[in-house]
């Protein structure tokens, strides 16, 4: 069963998926029948996914749970497994779905079963991202997300629906061809795709910087990374609730995760020579994107800045090439995929009963809607890094580790934390706070039980790893570690090498 679990994680909600396609009936019963599996399909997974956690022996390395078998042919192999950063972003996958599905509950009301499906297939490709073990399984699965969230955002979105949803396609894809072009260039030169193979291998030092150059294109945008982040923004604005919630909370961290298992490794002498310009955008992105935004008016738009702006900590965190950094790196990955995703569905909360996003079409929220002033409060200060919560755990760490590698670095990136107090209770203080002088508002009703019980495991999960981060330290540690000794050796060599050339 251990060969096999992963490929019945990855591949669970394509079965739902499958059945959802056999429904037939009346609209609303075909509707509701939906939701149910799908809901049902991503509440197994998620369980499925809680056993891997469980059997992980969080004292290897290594990958765990893997499988190989022959695929396509010459050394191409469909080849699966997790290690202790990889399995982490897998249960956070698995964690953040059935909240979505729950979320478009009642949002969602046309060709619902189509919706479910497309979420259903996204589910299993973003899975498959994390555990694919071969550059080309990892390339399909890469890619082929691109698919359902823009269907996602194209179909069920807002007014410039078909706009967003061709800027993100095109964006994301141009970066990915570049990829292609690598992964064909790495496969000529080390005659196999398989990672843990490549990960081995040493590559030239000019090849490196060029095949780092291919990679960084794909996974900066993705992250997104300032400048290449202008599709964020418009994507997020225009994807229903759960299309931002996935948005935030797992396909940004394919970045992230791309240059952990990728430029780090493989290319660690190009990632050496590039950590300059990448603590560059890193600061400049958190800096600059966290003042764009203080001026918007629309609270989608503003925590999908503030999402750039938290990516620029992981960045600079991974780029430290010391443990406290990639931990941190990591860590923030995680809590901002929990945090971002809440907040995203603060909004849509408030959105599905008053239709605007619009900061300025709300006030006074708190006299009618306690409960949730209560949730909105908490994942604000959260996402500003409050102690307590699981954004300052990663913040911090990621900061102390940037500070190893560069101090001033690590100064111009603190005004962040600062900046991100600024537009979060900014933010918070112009919806919640205040009169009720809006007749509009003096109806509406505080969160019903459904979307209690979307944020009740969030919040439970922003404060446990708030208080106990060693629930993933403990996880990441031993792989981690791996990595900065591969890392640190390979560029001892290289300068052993230097100075035997002088």
């Amino acid at each position: 069963m251990s060969e096999w679990i992963l490929t019945v994680i990855t591949f669970l909600p394509l079965v739902g998926a499958f059945f959802l396609f056999l429904i037939k009936g009346e609209d609303e019963v075909v509707a509701q029948n939906a939701r149910n599996v799908a809901l049902w399909s991503t509440l197994v997974t998620f369980a499925a996914s809680l056993v891997l956690l469980v059997e992980f022996d969080s004292s290897q390395s290594g990958f765990q749970f893997e499988i190989t078998r022959e695929w396509l042919g010459g050394n191409i192999t469909y080849h699966m497994g997790v290690d202790g950063i990889s399995i982490l972003f897998v249960i956070l996958t698995t964690f953040l779905t059935p909240l979505c599905i729950l979320a478009s509950w009642q949002s969602i009301t046309t060709r619902v079963k189509e919706y479910m499906i497309a979420f259903l297939i996204l589910e299993t490709l973003m899975i498959g991202v994390f555990c694919a073990l071969d550059l080309v399984l990892f390339y399909l699965f890469f890619e082929a997300g691109l698919i359902p969230m823009f269907i996602i955002i194209g179909v069920w979105g807002g007014a410039r629906r078909v706009y967003a949803s061709f800027k993100f396609f095109l964006y994301t894809l141009l970066g990915s061809v570049l990829l292609l072009i690598a992964l064909i260039a790495m496969y000529v030169m080390a005659g196999t795709t398989d990672i843990p193979t490549l990960m081995a291998h040493q590559f030239p030092v000019d090849l490196q910087m060029w095949l780092w150059l291919a990679f960084f294109a794909s996974f900066a945008v993705k992250l997104p990374m300032w400048p290449v982040h202008t599709w964020l923004p418009d994507a997020h604005v225009e994807a229903p609730t759960a299309g931002s919630v996935i948005l935030a909370g797992i396909l940004l961290k394919m970045g992230g995760y791309g240059f952990l298992r990728f430029s780090l490794p493989m290319f660690p002498i190009a990632s050496d020579f590039f950590a300059p310009l990448i603590f560059t955008l890193s600061v400049v992105a958190v800096i600059y994107t966290s003042l764009v935004a203080l001026m918007q008016e629309d609270m989608k738009k503003l925590i999908a800045y503030s999402s750039v702006a938290h990516m620029g900590f992981v960045t600079m965190g991974l780029f430290a090439g010391n443990l406290q950094g990639i931990q941190g790196g990591i860590f923030q990955m995680l809590s901002h995929g929990i945090i971002s995703g809440a907040l995203f569905l603060c909004v849509g909360v408030i959105y599905d009963r008053m239709h605007t996003r619009e900061i300025d079409a709300y006030g006074g929220l708190v006299h009618r809607m306690p409960i949730y002033a209560g949730v909105f409060l908490l994942f604000t200060l959260g996402n500003v890094g409050l102690p307590g919560t699981s954004g300052f755990i990663g913040e911090i760490t990621a900061l102390l580790g940037v500070y190893q590698a560069n101090n001033w670095v690590a100064l111009f990136a603190t005004t962040g934390v600062v900046l991100s107090a600024a537009y979060g209770l900014w933010l918070y203080r112009r919806v919640i706070f205040g009169a009720l002088e809006k007749a509009s508002l003096k109806t509406i009703t505080d969160m019903n039980p459904r979307e209690i019980a979307i944020f009740v495991p969030l919040i439970a999960a922003t404060l446990y790893l708030g208080f106990y981060p060693a629930a993933v330290f403990d996880v990441t540690n031993a792989s981690v570690e791996n990595l900065i000794q591969h890392y640190t050796a390979a560029l001892d060599a290289y300068q052993n090498v230097l100075l035997t050339a002088k």
